[in-house]
């Protein structure tokens, strides 16, 4: 199995280490405008192979699509990362071409390959990568719920004093610092809702704290987190390229699910050898349903910014 990743910065080169000493996949080639750098980053991890006993192929290109052929998954990180006091919301215009241009050349050579955007506005940039190629909507997923989910998991550790993977918990909605929504009342520990354990306030705490998960660590670092969204891609495309059908947070195009239309934003999805194969349509309760459609409606906003800046 064959998985590409474009951009070779922090969050690519990370999801790169993770696919390969995970052995998620037999090949991995990391691709950068920049000269030299993504050569350098995949010989970087290669020489862990020993270290870590991974079998793995990585190998670096600049700028030369063409060895990207034949990959079943393509990771798209370019663009520009956030910097502090920075919105996602603002790398609209910056990224959007970028996206768009990677995302026809990585099918010139990959036709039937499954799309994995990390690039922000998240939201937006799937919502464009689907519309610009014309690629069925399986095919097409935004990776930022995972993400979210992850963080979202981690604060309730940090709260119930417990490992967070006994901690079972998901973020829907857009990826964004006031769209995503942490389904708080659905969160359980071992089987238990997280409500039995921890207060309302302490929950409404969690929820916010997880909401500027990302702004968080872009104020401490300068620049956007890598280790959590690196490996966020990773857990993702592992359950594409092993048919796992694990139940994921992604942005996926919708079409009457949770009462919207024609745009990418993140729900329950069944992820498997085929991309998106199922959407989840979970019951909401009405306070989460009205979050839901504030949600959307952000993102609609987002994705009409973007047409006027493609007009």
């Amino acid at each position: 199995m064959k998985v590409t990743i474009i951009g070779a910065g922090n969050v690519g080169a990370t999801c790169a280490d993770v696919i390969s000493y995970r052995g998620i996949a037999s090949e991995v080639v990391l691709l950068d405008i920049r000269e030299g750098f993504a050569e350098g980053k995949a010989l970087d991890i290669m020489q862990c192979a020993t270290n870590t006993g991974f079998n793995t192929k990585v190998s670096g290109v600049t700028n030369d699509y063409s060895k990207t052929a034949g990959s079943d998954v393509v990771v798209i990180t370019s663009g520009i990362p956030r910097k502090p006091g920075m919105t996602r919301e603002e790398l609209i215009g910056i990224n959007a071409g970028i996206v768009k241009t990677v995302a026809e050349n990585v099918l010139k050579h990959s036709p039937d390959t499954i799309i994995v955007v990390v690039s922000n506005p998240m939201d937006t940039m799937t919502y464009l990568a689907l519309k610009s190629t014309g690629v069925p909507k399986n095919r097409i997923i935004g990776m930022g719920g995972a993400l979210d989910s992850s963080r979202f998991r981690t604060y309730l550790s940090l709260a119930l004093d417990k490992p967070a993977n006994d901690i079972s918990a998901m973020v829907i909605g857009g990826h964004g610092d006031t769209t995503m929504i942490p389904l708080t009342r659905l969160a359980s520990y071992n089987g238990i809702p997280v409500t039995e354990f921890l207060s309302e306030e302490v929950l409404q705490k969690v929820a916010a704290d997880t909401m500027v998960g990302g702004a968080t660590l872009t104020g401490l670092l300068g620049t956007s987190a890598w280790y959590a969204p690196g490996a966020s891609v990773a857990y993702l495309v592992d359950s594409i390229l092993n048919d796992q059908k694990k139940m994921i947070a992604c942005s996926v195009f919708v079409e009457g699910e949770y009462g919207q239309n024609d745009i990418c934003i993140g729900v329950p999805c069944i992820i498997g050898k085929n991309g998106v194969e199922e959407i989840l349509d979970i019951t909401l309760n009405e306070q989460e349903k009205a979050l839901f459609a504030k949600s959307a409606d952000a993102v609609r906003q987002m994705n009409d910014a973007l047409k006027s800046i493609l007009a």
